[in-house]
């Protein structure tokens, strides 16, 4: 019999519902048919969300400000329903169903947005350029609504696979098996490569299709390549191992947080040994005495405990001390979230405002003509190349030096923050410069004589700035947060870029209500031409400046959480399915 539940997984099984075997189940290859979903995945979305700003300018006439609000409320809202898709998940559907029910939404978003740009009556007429005033129409309401639709649907999509998809895969390791949990160590890896390739093929392939083929073609593709995948991914079901759903983590937070509240009145005991606290001794948390307004959740009460039901508590009047310090534990990562948010709003401007500028700059090699929306290969670029330094040269240095391997997860957030700033006061200077070269251009000249590789300085330090803060806010709120909340504060990482874009979507009305609107000037003119977002980009460097200093003070006031053992941190990363990591 012992023999027999060796070759088993105590924590799956199979798609009868049988424990899974591991001679059947699970592995290299059913993960690998989860890959490429996520290939696909970031095909659709980074192709659409890097060159989509161009579209809406060039072929919708909107505004320069409405169309990079566009853009930015898109992505944000991608990220946002990942919190939706994370609910289902754990609480009903389960990761296999969240992946094949949301790659199927996806598919049939992309589809319609790939026939949507192929019918002329769902874009307006090309501007009138037999006048000097080139007059251009706007998109009509039915335009405009039939756009949002596909592009939320598609946020949607996206939304439910975030959530599941590299949790999925790290289903199919066991990591309580030496072999398999090294096995799924390279599986991050080459989760982290995939991602990277779909990135790297949708501002290079997709987006010179877009350009030159046809933006209904690019689309088609990714609808295409979507529906291959999600067949893929189905013709591995028998092989897949299934976690069962625990529910979601998020309760537990609402049952401290009501039960705090019924007792506001109650007075804390003396001796906080009086608290209530039935959890086993080796999976305690020391009381500590911060936020202790939540310790009154641990009072015992009159009517605490269930009728009928001997010694359990009602959950949401009583709480143990240890599940009241796991909400406080998330409760003090909050101020560390909050300083990230303005990193991904600097983000944002990398695949809207620049893409902009660069439609207006010089981009021939030679008798090629770079796309605009393929300038953000700089930006994976500088990704790709800082990672690899860090790991090959700072790693090893540091740890000679410090005695440490590598900088902590608060000091890699500060770099990053630190790049983005520098980043944003380098696309002011460009930007002051590629509008002295228009201003001295004739205003009939569609593309400026200056160089668009001027750029790249703005799009190196915020990426190099990515690498450092995501790796950081995933260090971060996997290894500071309870075990049993990982998904939970996984999904307060994917708000902050959630936030990050919204964030800039705000800004930007205010910017353009602040500062005039007359015959479409100000800041952020309808044409950036004429417009100062050189000011724009130097607001944005000072705020993150200032959110940088605020991160400071309370990066100081933080008391990290002790270090994990590798074996516990690889069995958190495990449960949680690091599902932060496709972002």
């Amino acid at each position: 019999m012992d023999g027999k539940m060796s070759w088993t997984v105590a924590d799956a099984v199979d798609y009868k519902g049988f424990p899974a075997d591991k001679s059947k189940t699970g592995g290299w290859v059913p993960a690998a048919l989860v890959l490429g979903i996520e290939i696909c995945e970031r095909l659709s979305t980074m192709g659409i969300a890097v060159n989509l700003v161009t579209y809406l300018g060039g072929t919708m006439h909107l505004p320069s400000a409405i169309s990079a609000n566009i853009v930015t409320d898109f992505m944000g809202t991608s990220f946002l329903l990942c919190l939706l898709g994370g609910f289902l998940a754990d609480s009903f559907l389960g990761r296999f169903k969240t992946i094949a029910i949301f790659a199927m939404i996806q598919t049939l978003g992309t589809c319609m947005l790939a026939i949507s740009m192929k019918l002329p009556q769902l874009r307006p007429p090309p501007c009138d350029k037999s006048n000097a005033t080139h007059t251009c129409k706007q998109a009509n309401e039915f335009q405009m609504g039939i756009l949002y639709m596909t592009l939320y649907l598609i946020a949607l999509g996206t939304g439910g696979l975030k959530s599941s998809v590299s949790g999925f895969g790290t289903d199919q390791f066991d990591e309580k098996d030496e072999k398999e949990k090294a096995q799924m160590t390279h599986f991050f890896n080459r989760f982290f490569f995939f991602i990277s390739t779909g990135t790297l093929m949708a501002v290079t392939v997709l987006v010179y299709i877009q350009d030159e083929v046809g933006r209904s073609w690019a689309y088609g593709i990714c609808s295409v390549s979507m529906f291959i995948a999600i067949l893929v991914f189905l013709s591995g079901t028998k092989r897949y191992r299934y976690k069962r759903s625990l529910g979601s983590p998020i309760v537990p937070i609402f049952q401290v947080i009501v039960a705090a509240i019924g007792k506001r009145k109650m007075e804390l005991p003396f001796n906080v040994n009086s608290l209530y606290e039935d959890s086993l001794e080796a999976t305690r948390i020391q009381h500590t005495n911060q936020l202790r307004s939540l310790d009154k959740a641990a009072i015992v009460a009159k009517g605490d405990f269930e009728k009928n039901a001997g010694s359990t508590p009602n959950p949401w009047k009583l709480c143990s001390v240890t599940r009241v310090e796991e909400v406080k534990m998330m409760a003090r990562l909050l101020p560390i979230w909050a300083t990230t948010i303005m990193f991904w709003t600097t983000y944002a401007q990398m695949i809207t405002f620049s893409v902009e500028q660069a439609s207006t700059m010089e981009r021939s090699i030679s008798n090629f003509q770079i796309p605009a929306g393929s300038l953000t290969v700089f930006f994976v670029a500088a990704i790709l190349i800082t990672l690899a330094v860090y790991d090959r040269f700072i790693m090893p240095i540091w740890k000679k030096w410090k005695g440490k391997p590598g900088f902590s997860s608060l000091q890699r957030i500060a770099i990053g923050l630190i790049l983005s700033t520098v980043g944003m006061a380098a696309a002011a200077l460009a930007e002051a410069k590629r509008l002295t070269v228009a201003r001295a251009t004739s205003t009939t000249t569609t593309t400026l004589p200056i160089s668009v590789f001027l750029l790249i300085p703005q799009f190196f330090l915020v990426g190099a700035g990515e690498a450092f803060i995501y790796t950081g806010q995933l260090d971060f709120f996997i290894t500071q947060s309870p075990k049993g909340m990982k998904t939970v504060s996984t999904g307060l990482f994917l708000t902050t870029l959630s936030l990050g874009f919204f964030l800039s979507s705000f800004l930007v009305s205010v910017v353009k209500r602040v500062t005039g609107s007359d015959g479409g000037r100000g800041w952020l003119a309808d044409n950036i031409n004429y417009g100062r977002l050189d000011c724009f980009y130097g607001l944005l460097a000072i705020l993150s400046f200032i959110n940088y200093v605020i991160f400071f003070v309370f990066s100081m006031w933080y008391k990290p959480r002790k270090p994990q053992s590798a074996a516990l941190q690889m069995e958190n990363i495990a449960v949680n399915g690091s599902s932060a990591e496709e972002c």
